[in-house]
């Protein structure tokens, strides 16, 4: 059983997240964190993909689901998908690859989270790619790219919207109700 955890960049997709996983016992696999790795381990994925990051544009498609396919076809038991997919390319690459490996989609979680709360929380991280005019551009692709997968999912009956601007506790319960499963501070 795998989770997509959808939502724009400093929604609170990292520390709900780890919170899933002890609730779910997934694997985590994180998009930001998996193209960051490749640029600084120097992979040529790695060198293409921090191009695109480094000016806040979504890395293309085909490096994207590159390097989540390797992690899919490798991964035993249920996945946690942060950041993936972010397009409806990605989300059919993804279908074609739960089909051939015989996964099952519990659920899409939205976070849910206005700009003005995104900018505020990114600013204060002190990344490189945190400041304020990268951060305006990756919420306007954000939108353009990935706000269709909001309408595609939800045809299917798997959107799970939460509101993303509560405290990570209230935000980890409304999600674990919403696909149906204990918190995991009471998986005890």
């Amino acid at each position: 059983m795998d989770v997509i955890l959808l939502g724009p960049p400093g929604a609170g997709k990292g520390v709900q997240a780890t919170m899933l996983i002890d609730a779910l016992g997934l694997t985590h696999v994180s998009t930001g964190e998996l193209l960051r790795r490749h640029r600084d381990e120097g992979t040529d994925l790695g060198h293409k993909a921090a191009r695109y990051m480094a000016t806040g544009r979504l890395v293309p498609d085909a490096l994207v689901i590159e390097m989540i396919l390797e992690v899919l076809a490798d991964a035993p038991g249920g996945l946690l998908l942060d950041g993936f997919p972010r397009t409806l390319a990605q989300a059919h690459a993804l279908d074609e690859a739960w089909a051939e490996h015989r996964r099952r989609l519990l659920g899409v979680v939205l976070l849910e989270v206005s700009d003005d709360v995104i900018v505020e929380r990114l600013s204060g991280r002190g990344r490189e790619d945190d400041d304020l005019a990268t951060v305006r551009k990756r919420l306007d692709v954000y939108r353009e790219s990935t706000q269709p997968l909001i309408g595609y999912y939800d045809e299917r009956g798997l959107l799970h919207p939460v509101d993303g601007a509560q405290p990570p506790a209230a935000v980890h319960a409304a999600v674990c109700a919403s696909l149906g499963v204990a918190p995991a501070a009471s998986r005890v």
